[in-house]
């Protein structure tokens, strides 16, 4: 199976303001020396909490941020660097479903015309021809013929989200960044879009970049999970094995706080001190003011390589092979 995205040592950094001049005093470092693949056909959990840096990343890869460095290959071309014109072609293969629904679509168009428009940007496509593939795709998502000439406001959550997924859908892209598509919404209505989504990939063989941070959601939807922490990667493996095996203590701290539905189960959850915060030292583990395991010197001192453990699971974190895997 080949390689549908690569990212290689992707940063991206803004510049912080300060003093009478307004001169540039330092960097927010958002994103920090990351790297992943993505398999064709496939969906890659990108998890962290807010200011982890997830939608950074997915905004790098469709380059709506320039990148400060890195590398960022697409169906093994470099993506990186290209041209405003160049991007055009691209953006038809790479579309994003974002967080909230009704702020993505535009509010003085019906559904129709926002469907539409992508398919007359990219294939010049109208009149009744767009129409058709329109309702197409619309009736693709769950939505009638009805809902073509209404707007955004006069539907629902779960509605408004179907149109940004038709919207996506209407250029016939291989890779979609959802960027927390359900965050928003009732958990009912999750449910349902979660199933419209994995029936998609399905039908249409799409490759999904999922950003989120719950826990349950990308246990069912990912293959593949990568852990961010403070703009870096520090945990990646397949689904199942983060879930059961959790190797570095942010991973396990997260695993350890989902509820368990069975009474009988008993699992103890660790608490994590303190905020995230970015203005820690830059230098050491970033997980280290916070972290709850037995440290070691180099913890405050050296940054952790992101190293391969075993087969495919990758962690970042200087306490390895000393450290328990198991949560019980």
């Amino acid at each position: 199976m080949s390689r549908l995205l690569e990212v290689n040592n992707l940063s991206k950094y803004f510049p912080v303001r300060g003093g009478l001049l307004n001169r540039v005093v330092s960097d927010f470092r958002a994103v920090d020396d990351v790297s992943f693949a993505l398999q064709e056909g496939k969906t890659l959990g990108l998890v962290g909490e807010s200011g982890s840096g997830k939608t950074t990343i997915g905004k790098c890869i469709l380059r709506l941020l320039e990148p400060t460095a890195g590398q960022i290959l697409y169906d093994g071309a470099d993506i990186t660097h290209l041209k405003q014109s160049e991007l055009r072609r691209l953006r038809g293969e790479i579309q994003m479903i974002y967080q909230a629904p009704a702020a993505s679509l535009n509010g003085r168009m019906t559904v129709g015309q926002i469907i539409g428009e992508p398919l007359w940007i990219h294939e010049s496509l109208k009149g009744n021809a767009a129409r058709e593939r329109v309702l197409e795709l619309m009736n693709v998502v769950g939505l009638k013929e009805e809902h073509y000439y209404r707007y955004p406001h006069e539907f629902s959550g779960g509605q408004q989200q179907r149109i940004g997924i038709a919207r996506a859908l209407a250029v016939q892209p291989r890779l979609i960044v959802l960027d927390e598509p359900t965050s928003a919404l009732d958990v009912s209505v999750q449910a349902q879009i979660l199933n419209l989504l994995q029936d998609l990939q399905d039908q249409f063989d799409l490759t999904y970049l999922f950003i989120s941070h719950d826990l349950g959601v990308v246990r069912y939807m990912c293959d593949e999970v990568a852990l961010l922490y403070l703009g870096k990667i520090v945990e990646v493996a397949a689904t199942e094995v983060i879930f059961e095996a959790p190797k570095h203590p942010y991973t396990q701290a997260l695993i350890s706080a989902i509820p368990e539905p069975d009474p009988d189960m008993q699992r103890e959850e660790i608490i994590i001190r303190g905020d995230l915060s970015h203005s820690f030292p830059q230098q050491g583990c970033p997980f280290a003011p916070r972290c709850h395991a037995d440290k070691l010197a180099d913890c405050d001192t050296i940054p952790p390589p992101l190293i391969e453990v075993e087969r495919r699971h990758e962690v970042a974190c200087h306490l390895h092979p000393a450290m328990p895997i198991a949560l019980t």
